[in-house]
């Protein structure tokens, strides 16, 4: 049989090079367990875990693992926020750990004491990255690879694309993770063949039968197309991409101007961003769950151009493993 094999698949254990990014708050036990049972890897958020779709950390865990023994992986945002966030994230790492998970993806600060926990478990460690600068501070803390999210992501977008940000990393020494724009196994292999040791899908995930989104989402998913994805900065106060709906056009895309200035003022700008951070927990949580008549944002990457039907996650996966393995890619 051949098989494609990078070094994300050797240093995780799994079959095909592809990650379900974690998604608030769309990442339930699933679509987690799906992904992973199919040869990829899914990825635990546990904030939507917990506070969306209400399962106690361990326990959502245990219900995962009722599905697939393979591997399985968790994301910890490491930014300092409170310390009773960080405390709250220090216990939920402790437990992924007990209950044998080992990749670990972090996000938003600094995953040095993050390395030192899951390292000495044997665990490997990779981090959200946008340009040169962070990577090389992620680095520095000791993580085992990168994930490059570009300009074609969802959520919170890089800005430079995936040729870019490829140039810009590639002399780093670590593995590399494509994040954005990976739609269908057309732009799965080519990443690969760019030099990508593997790919995170976000969007393409959510169109699935095991993703708990609402409907109306996974609609919008598959109806939208490149052009209507649009960044706004109303949700977090640094710009998110999210589909143009008659709500976003409505409402705009800009934060006013007061808030502008205080998400620019460095004494003001931490405080400002907790308060959209709060808010948009709740609105992207109706959005997700209740559909279109919260008329409230639906994150997501320009992916959705090559998205066309809701599909299993199993099937997502065996088809991008199919297109490899048929490329010049595969090895026996």
């Amino acid at each position: 049989m051949t098989t494609v094999k990078t070094e994300l698949c050797r240093q995780l254990g799994i079959e095909v090079p592809l990650i379900c990014g974690a998604m608030y708050p769309c990442s339930n036990p699933e679509l987690v367990a799906a992904v992973s049972a199919a040869g990829g890897i899914g990825i635990i958020q546990p904030i939507a875990m917990s506070y969306v779709h209400g399962h106690d950390l361990r326990e959502g865990i245990r219900l995962i693992r009722r599905t697939t023994d393979k591997p399985i992986g968790f994301n910890a945002i490491v930014e300092k926020s409170s310390q009773v966030y960080m405390d709250r994230m220090k216990k939920w790492i402790d437990i992924a750990l007990e209950e044998g998970v080992r990749f670990f993806i972090t996000a938003l600060g600094n995953p040095r004491w993050v390395c030192e926990r899951v390292h000495a478990a044997g665990g490997i460690v990779y981090h959200d990255v946008t340009e040169r600068k962070w990577a090389e501070r992620a680095l520095e803390g000791g993580v085992d690879g990168l994930i490059c999210v570009n300009d074609r992501a969802g959520g919170h977008a890089g800005e430079r694309s995936p040729e870019a940000l490829l140039e810009e990393l590639r002399d780093l020494g670590v593995p590399l993770v494509c994040a954005g724009g990976i739609g269908d196994e057309r732009a799965f292999v080519h990443a690969l063949e760019l030099g990508y040791a593997g790919v995170q899908l976000g969007t393409r995930f959510i169109a699935t039968k095991e993703c708990r989104a609402h409907e109306d989402y996974k609609a919008a998913i598959v109806r939208a197309r490149e052009a209507d994805i649009v960044l706004t900065d109303k949700i977090s106060g640094v710009p998110v991409a999210v589909i143009r709906t008659p709500y976003v056009e409505r409402v705009g895309t800009r934060a006013n101007p007061v808030m502008r200035r205080l998400l620019r003022h460095p004494r003001t700008k931490h405080y400002a961003r907790m308060f959209y951070s709060i808010k948009s927990i709740w609105q992207l949580k109706r959005a997700s769950l209740q559909g279109m008549s919260y008329k409230d944002y639906f994150q997501a990457g320009k992916s959705v151009e090559t998205i066309e039907g809701v599909e299993s996650a199993a099937d997502v996966v065996h088809r991008f493993a199919e297109a490899a393995r048929d490329s010049h890619l595969a090895t026996a």
